[in-house]
């Protein structure tokens, strides 16, 4: 007798058993999915003139009379790494960090944008020349990014 009870309490748990299952498979997807989706719509060259701003970001007074430091720093640093080399760029990207540490959470961006920046002025080779370990490899993934 226990041993048809217990049959039938698995079979009762089978069609929720494989909806659990079925949604600890999907639902991983759907998030990993959801997010890569997210990020492709940042705006990560650092060129504003290809940023996808929201309508209240657009119109907002604030958004565009007053600018984030990092977004400065790596605007100059931009100018820079025209003007001069990306190894200047990167020197001084990395005295600004030490200088003031809460650009740290902005070195890596920064330090990508510089790379593509530099594969676009001296081309793949010559701008994997200038990397070195600011912002752990940044610069080097963004020569690899633009590079691909």
């Amino acid at each position: 007798m226990k041993h048809s009870t217990t049959r039938q309490t698995r079979r009762g748990r089978g069609p929720a058993r494989r909806i659990g299952r079925s949604l600890a498979f999907v639902l991983p997807v759907v998030l990993v999915l959801s997010g890569t989706l997210a990020v492709t719509r940042v705006n990560w060259s650092g060129d504003p003139s290809e940023s996808v701003l929201a309508a209240s970001e657009a119109t907002s007074p604030k958004a565009s009379s007053a600018r984030a430091p990092h977004e400065v720093l790596r605007d100059r640093l931009l100018t820079e790494l025209q003007e001069e080399d990306p190894g200047v760029a990167l020197t001084h990207l990395q005295q600004a960090v030490n200088e003031r540490p809460s650009l740290a959470d902005h070195c890596a961006t920064i330090a990508r944008a510089l790379g593509r920046a530099a594969v676009k002025v001296y081309g793949p080779t010559r701008a994997q020349s200038y990397a070195r370990p600011v912002c752990d490899t940044a610069f080097a993934s963004g020569v690899l990014a633009a590079h691909s």
